[in-house]
């Protein structure tokens, strides 16, 4: 376990937990020095006093602020120690709420909080379990490097770790930085779902950093005087060019699909094209053709049967005419 970084206690109510902060995460990015290009020899970065231009060691430099140009005020870190603030050597809990509450943008370095003595086991278990059950996460204060922050307490495997949090007052609004409101085909947005959907994964713990290791091949080869590995091949896409949105969302579900070695059949959408519909059946039109052909041979069956009798009735009328006129 790395050495811890702070000692305190969290103030949960009346309760007191011993704790030691360590860090919760490891660098593992590859530092470069600086040179000087002809000779190789090092670039070494030194604080000097712009008075007397010595150069001073860590333990000659002191902090202040300067409250005037000329005028500034020396603060010593045990006057920074001796600060009256209730959260100087505590991490004060101060509202419990909903995880999905916290905006993850406010969220930066994140530490583990550890038991300092038998005595806390106890009570830092209590806290554990309180934040499982009630499915919560803590938001509390701390003083650390010089100023008090926000934090943001949670639970991880059996270990409560503290996040750090920014003021809200410390994150700047993205108003400006939306586009503009565009029009989209929803078909567009259906590729873009059927995109999101082939490319779920249950956990992000697969991902390594491809930077850092080419990053090593290449510094290895050079060491070794080997050829420097060949960078992958690709067209590159013209700046400003427009791209045909849909084109790119079909051949990025297709291709998502043959990585995860499923059917890569993609059945392809154009915006701004209705979607093909099934034709219906020729039986029915059949039918119904038959129908209006029943009906029209019916008309002329009547018309027909009616003439007939209005045939029939008209010599009966004729006698009866003839009868009436002889008597």
């Amino acid at each position: 376990m790395p050495r811890p970084l702070w000692t305190g206690a969290i103030s949960f109510g009346l309760v007191t937990i011993p704790i030691k902060v360590v860090s919760a995460t490891e660098n593992h990015s590859i530092s470069f020095h600086q040179y000087h290009r002809e000779d190789m020899g090092r670039i070494r970065t030194r604080k000097v006093c712009e008075l007397d231009g010595e150069v001073l060691t860590q333990e000659e430099i002191g902090k202040g602020y300067e409250i005037a140009k000329d005028r500034t005020v020396p603060v010593t870190d045990e006057e920074l120690d001796r600060m009256p603030l209730p959260t100087a050597k505590a991490i004060e809990i101060v509202a419990f709420v909903d995880a999905d509450s916290i905006d993850p943008v406010r969220i930066s370095d994140s530490y583990y909080l550890a038991v300092d003595g038998q005595v806390a086991a106890k009570p830092y278990t209590l806290l554990r379990r309180a934040l499982e059950r009630s499915d919560k996460v803590a938001v509390a204060k701390f003083a650390w490097h010089n100023r008090e922050r926000l934090g943001l307490l949670r639970v991880r495997e059996d270990a409560i770790v503290l996040h750090s949090m920014r003021w809200p007052d410390e994150i700047r609004s993205p108003e400006s930085l939306a586009p503009r409101e565009t029009e989209l085909d929803e078909d567009e947005i259906e590729r873009a779902v059927q995109l999101t959907d082939s490319m779920a994964l249950d956990g992000i713990s697969g991902f390594r950093d491809r930077y850092r290791e080419a990053l090593e091949e290449l510094i290895a080869a050079k060491s070794e005087g080997k050829p420097l590995p060949a960078a992958p091949g690709g067209e590159e896409e013209e700046p400003g060019k427009v791209m045909d949105l849909m084109a790119a969302l079909n051949a990025s579900v297709k291709a998502a699909k043959e990585t995860r070695g499923e059917d890569a059949t993609v059945h392809e959408m154009t915006p701004g094209k209705p979607r093909t519909r099934k034709k219906a059946a020729s039986a029915p039109r059949k039918t119904t053709a038959g129908k209006t052909a029943g009906r029209k041979t019916a008309a002329k069956k009547t018309a027909s049967a009616s003439g007939k009798s209005a045939a029939k009735k008209q010599p009966a009328r004729k006698t009866a005419a003839r009868k009436r006129t002889a008597s």
